[in-house]
């Protein structure tokens, strides 16, 4: 099923990713993840810098530029979630960088319109109807550009006013794919609707989720008033309810997992949304990988942490398969790998995170402490 291929140039990551414990108020929770990850932080905005100025010619932004129009999503931010905008000032300042510049980070979809094609994220779920020991699982590999692999992180979030959390992370961005101790687990994938508007990034959007204590409360999170756009949103309980929740800037759709069963990558599954869908026609390898596991994840009913994984490893389409490697890309703006790869198991409240390609790298169980 792996359809292993030796593959040039992988990065090796042996030890687990850093994990980095917090907790406090929000401007607290962000001032010590920006302080332990201060290196993580500098690098993902050195990152950014290079990026948007490879990309001049398309997108015609300086940094200075995307600061500019960064600023204009904030206020909408800061009206309806001003703890988290808290969180990202605590982050500039305990790394001792600017503001505007983790704004950029965190509305990076956004200021570039949209022009970044990080269209190979995939997610799946499964109930405990559907596996072998009765567990509620959830994978998602996380596919960013590569330059910010080195940056991932795993952080432990026990904040004064919510519910403590375990999330992987990577750079300056507020972290919003993981697990929370209510059970609740959101695992994301980018989409392009064409009536994105500013308004609340979708980072933050993503982030007011892990502090849901019930899948209705979870759903609402993904649907706040003037959101700029939106994310599909797969959303696990421990339960064994499982939701997408495909959202734009003024639609959505909540589709319930199949017989147990629920995959989701980078486009719209619902002809609601699938009407607004930007350049469908570029999505034919999400389709490719959503077909692809949605076959591998219906081939077994007794599914393990290791049934995931091996999905997650997969080939198929190299190399824009569900194990994605940049090998073959040199368009700036369509530079996109698996950084990590993660299994969260609800029931247990743990995580398994492969750094990395999970086809080259292992695994490594973190634990949520609630």
């Amino acid at each position: 099923m792996n359809y292993q291929i030796e593959i040039p140039k992988t990065p090796l990551h042996p030890n687990p990713m850093p994990l980095i414990r917090v907790k406090g108020s929000h401007r607290e929770i962000g001032r010590q993840i920006g302080e332990a990850c201060k290196r993580q932080v500098e690098h993902s905005i050195e990152n950014a810098r290079q990026l948007l100025a490879a990309a001049y010619s398309q997108l015609e932004l300086t940094w200075e530029g995307a600061q500019i129009q960064a600023r204009k999503y904030f206020p909408f931010a800061q009206e309806r979630y001003p703890q988290y905008v808290d969180e990202l000032v605590g982050i500039a300042e305990g790394a001792g960088v600017s503001f505007d510049d983790i704004a950029v980070l965190n509305a990076m979809e956004a200021v570039t319109m949209d022009a970044l094609h990080l269209s190979r994220c995939t997610s799946m779920g499964v109930n405990d109807q559907r596996t072998a020991d009765g567990h509620v699982l959830a994978a998602h590999n996380e596919d960013w550009v590569p330059e910010d692999e080195d940056d991932a992180y795993m952080v432990h979030v026990s904040p004064n006013d919510e519910p403590p959390f375990l999330a992987m992370n990577y750079g300056g961005l507020l972290p919003n794919v993981g697990i929370n101790a209510y059970g609740i687990g959101q695992f994301i994938d980018s989409v392009y609707p064409n009536d994105s508007r500013i308004g609340i990034p979708r980072l933050i959007v993503s982030r007011a989720v892990l502090a849901a204590k019930t899948p209705g409360e979870a759903i609402r999170s993904t649907l706040v008033p003037h959101r700029a756009a939106g994310y599909n949103h797969l959303i696990v309980h421990e339960s064994g309810e499982i939701y997408s929740v495909e959202v734009s800037a003024r639609r959505f759709a909540i589709l319930y997992a199949e017989d147990g069963y629920a995959v989701h990558t980078n486009h719209y599954l619902s002809p609601n949304l699938a009407e607004i869908e930007n350049d469908p026609e570029e999505k034919i390898s999400s389709r490719v990988r959503y077909f692809r596991a949605w076959r591998l994840i219906h081939q077994t009913s007794q599914h393990t942490i290791k049934t995931l994984q091996a999905i997650q490893r997969d080939h198929v389409n190299f190399s824009n398969s569900i194990c994605n490697h940049a090998v073959d890309m040199t368009d700036p703006l369509d530079r996109e790998k698996t950084i990590t790869a993660l299994v969260a198991d609800l029931t247990t409240r743990e995580m398994h995170v492969a750094w990395g390609n999970p086809c080259y790298n292992p695994y490594h169980t973190y634990h949520l402490d609630a």
